[in-house]
């Protein structure tokens, strides 16, 4: 994955001590009860599509920046559904960084999901109750809450975003 330039400046004075990063992430769902999912080049298992926010970048428009650079997809930012904290990651060269996501529900405006990226091995739509097996668990956990908040909207109660608490 490429590291954005303000990470690579901030990496010349903090070296390689622990960074607190925002990311965000989407659950983009269609009209037909499908997610879109991408196969990271990273790991080579599947994901939401997901980023980190440049400085000073809103959130929605971070996201949707993402979706639509590594899957061809633009989206409608919806509604945050979920906020979460993750444990701290060591990376291969030793940088170390903690993040921040705040997961939101999308719905696809328009384009051709396809590998947009070099994020991205393959990119595809997926029914909700058939993701594939090698699914994150960040994205498995991001998934679920994404659709307990559309069900509750659906349903014409009032969704609760999902507050990580422990």
């Amino acid at each position: 994955m490429p590291v954005p330039e303000f990470i690579t400046h901030l990496r010349r004075s903090v070296g390689h001590d622990l960074l607190w990063m925002p990311g965000v992430s989407a659950v983009v769902l269609d009209d037909a009860g499908r997610v879109l999912l991408g196969r990271r080049s990273d790991n080579g298992r599947w994901a939401v599509p997901s980023g980190i926010l440049e400085p000073g970048e809103q959130p929605a428009v971070g996201l949707a920046r993402e979706v639509l650079e590594e899957t061809g997809v633009e989206v409608e930012v919806v509604a945050l559904t979920a906020v979460e904290s993750g444990e701290p990651i060591g990376y291969d060269n030793g940088d170390r960084a903690q993040y921040i996501d705040l997961c939101f529900w999308c719905r696809p405006l328009s384009g051709e999901a396809h590998v947009a990226d070099d994020e991205s091995l393959e990119v595809g739509w997926f029914p909700v109750d058939a993701v594939p097996p090698d699914l994150l668990d960040t994205s498995v956990g991001r998934l679920e809450h994404a659709l307990a908040y559309v069900a509750e909207h659906e349903a014409g109660r009032s969704p609760q975003t999902f507050f990580r608490r422990d």
